[in-house]
């Protein structure tokens, strides 16, 4: 299939190496230069300013959406009114609110509409989703995640720290990816707590987001999403009755991805343990792409789509106006 790229940074560079053999024909980019750089990683010689002309390239299929957040849903949502395929980076939308539109429309729309929550598709992430649905854990408890980052010089007068541009801070950055995976696990959240404080960093949006989600079965999932951890990390606890699951490390900043089970056993006392690790390159990038043309050509449910995303934002609103109160 024949995509385009708009928005041409760090994502955009990710997403142009994980085409898994599909063609680039465009890019677009405010930054000509970073466009062309990018097409020139799928081998693609039309790069534009107007990101218009890339979303409604002639012999594109699919469009990726790379931008800051603020146009995520504009440019998404101009795509798929040209008949496009879209995949748009998370969280979709600085809002709900303002995804709620291009939600309602991709409801009646034929092309189908991703949201990059390529989380999911890391192999621990997916082989703990094939052990829960073994049956082999029971039914899920609750489920305990952490997720966080340093900051880096300057940190606080980039494009995430504008909320007219972002949205919000870190419980909308990564926050987002740690509600998605809950909800992934364990269903919807009908009860919604949290804080989203400014501890460190001098900016106007939060640094941290502590989530305390309950679902209609009394499901918790305790969230902490920072930008004040120092050290990257990930770490993702998954208890369900008869045994848990940890999974440690995303690659490369994160520490090598490693999935433990912990399987109680009938007696009690220690349990058995088996591991696996994952080194190597972070593949989660082409894994997503790929599941997501599977999805196009053959009819199936999308793995991460508009309506998560809405969920996911929604769990983020709920706490930024309870701290208004």
């Amino acid at each position: 299939m024949n995509v385009a790229i708009i928005g041409c940074g760090l994502i955009g560079e990710k997403r142009a190496r994980a085409l898994s053999g599909h063609r680039l024909v465009a890019t677009a980019d405010t930054d000509l230069e970073r466009a062309k750089k990018v097409a020139r990683l799928g081998g693609c010689s039309i790069s534009y300013e107007d990101w218009k002309a890339a979303a409604a390239h002639p012999e594109a299929d699919i469009i990726i959406v790379a931008t800051t957040n603020n146009w995520l849903t504009p440019v998404g949502r101009y795509a798929l009114e040209h008949g496009k395929h879209v995949l748009i980076e998370k969280p979709g939308a600085r809002s709900a609110e303002e995804l709620k539109p291009f939600l309602e429309l991709a409801r009646k729309a034929g092309p189908k509409v991703k949201v990059g929550f390529n989380l999911r598709f890391h192999p621990a992430m997916l082989k703990a989703r094939e052990i829960i649905d073994s049956g082999v854990m029971g039914e899920l408890m609750f489920i305990r995640g952490r997720y966080g980052h340093g900051g880096r010089a300057g940190y606080n007068k980039e494009w995430r720290a504008d909320k007219a541009i972002s949205g919000g801070g870190e419980l909308l950055d990564q926050g987002v990816h740690l509600i998605d995976l809950a909800r992934w696990y364990l269903g919807d959240f009908e009860r919604v707590t949290g804080w989203a404080p400014t501890c460190y960093w001098d900016m106007p949006v939060d640094d941290n987001g502590f989530m305390a989600l309950r679902t209609a079965r009394a499901q918790m999932a305790w969230l902490h999403a920072s930008c004040t951890e120092w050290k990257n990390m990930f770490c993702l606890e998954i208890y369900g009755l008869t045994g848990k699951l940890q999974i440690d490390g995303l690659g490369g900043s994160y520490g090598e991805e490693r999935l433990t089970f912990y399987r109680m056993l009938p007696e009690m006392g220690p349990p058995e343990t088996t591991a696996w690790n994952y080194p190597g390159a972070d593949k989660s990038w082409e894994v997503e792409f790929s599941a997501f043309i599977d999805a196009i050509k053959t009819g199936k449910p999308l793995c991460g789509d508009l309506e998560d995303a809405y969920k996911a934002l929604s769990v983020v609103g709920e706490i930024y106006r309870s701290d208004l109160k």
